[in-house]
C-alpha cells in the first residue's frame, strides 16, 4: 500500500489524479508554506513518515514535494522506500518536467508562479497581500515599524517581474486567472498563462518510477542535494550529518 504525503497546494490535483488507484491507501496533506521554514518542514514530514511506517499495511511512501528549500533532506524511513520527483519545488510537478521548468526560468528568470492551490492557500504578491500585511504589521508593531517591514517586503518582490499562472485542469477558474492578471498589473509585472502537464504527478501516484524522473530512496538511506541535473541523490543514513 502506498502512503502519499503532499503539500496542500496540490491537494485538489493529487486527489483527482490519485482517485481510483487501488494501491494508494492514504493521502496526507501538509500545510502550505512549510518550505519557508525548512527545519519545520523536515520535522513535520518526519512525523508524517513515522506515522506511515507505523502502519504495517504501508509498504512505500510517495512525497509530493520537490527539494523545497532542502526541507526533504535527511528524512529517516527505516522500513519503507521513499519516492520523490527530481524537482527543486512543486512547479516542476505542475509543468510535468524539470527541464521544461529550467528552460522557462532561463528565459524568464523573474517569474513568480500562481496556481489554484497557491491562490487558495496563501496571499501571493498583489494588492490583497499588501493590504493584509500592512494591517497585520500595523496592529502588531505600530505604523512606523509597519512602514519599515513593508519596505523589506518590497525589496524581495522587486526580484520578480512576471506572474505566471499554471494549472492542471483541476479546480481552475477564470476567477483565478483574472486574479493573477490583477496582481501582475498592480505590481507592474508581465503576465503569462502556462499550460500545465499532469504527466509527472500521475506517474508518481501510479508507481511509474523511472530513475530519470524520480528518486527511489531505499530504507536506511536519506535524500541529499546534488550539484548536477539529477537534483537529488540517496545516501546511506550513516553518511548524513
Amino acid at each position: 500500500m502506498l502512503s502519499v504525503i503532499a503539500c496542500n497546494v496540490l491537494e485538489a490535483e493529487v486527489r483527482h489524479w490519485g482517485a481510483g488507484l487501488a494501491h494508494i491507501g492514504e493521502f496526507v496533506f501538509m500545510p502550505q508554506g512549510l518550505h519557508n521554514e525548512p527545519v519545520r518542514l523536515q520535522r513535520e514530514l518526519q512525523a508524517a513518515i513515522d506515522r506511515a511506517e507505523a502502519n504495517p499495511a504501508v509498504d512505500a511512501i510517495a512525497l509530493v514535494y520537490g527539494l523545497c528549500s532542502r526541507g526533504v533532506e535527511n528524512l529517516r524511513h527505516p522500513r519503507c522506500p521513499l519516492v520523490i520527483a527530481r524537482a527543486h519545488d512543486c512547479v516542476t510537478l505542475f509543468l510535468g518536467d524539470k527541464d521544461r521548468y529550467a528552460n522557462y526560468l532561463k528565459a524568464h528568470p523573474g517569474t513568480y508562479w500562481y496556481s489554484p492551490g497557491w491562490i487558495k492557500s496563501h496571499a501571493p504578491p498583489g494588492p490583497d497581500r499588501t493590504a493584509q500585511l500592512r494591517r497585520d504589521y500595523t496592529e502588531k508593531f505600530g505604523a512606523d515599524e509597519a512602514d519599515y517591514l513593508m519596505e523589506m517586503e518590497a525589496q524581495w518582490i522587486a526580484n520578480y517581474n512576471r506572474a505566471a499562472y499554471v494549472g492542471l485542469g483541476v479546480g481552475e477558474t477564470e476567477k483565478d486567472q483574472a486574479y493573477t492578471r490583477r496582481c501582475a498589473a498592480c505590481l507592474g509585472w508581465d503576465y503569462d498563462e502556462v499550460r500545465g502537464d499532469p504527466t509527472l504527478l500521475r506517474a508518481l501516484l501510479a508507481g511509474e518510477w523511472d530513475a530519470q524522473r524520480f528518486l527511489v530512496v531505499p530504507p536506511g538511506h536519506v535524500i541529499r542535494l546534488t550539484a548536477d541535473d539529477d537534483i537529488i541523490r540517496a545516501e546511506p543514513e550513516s553518511a548524513a550529518p
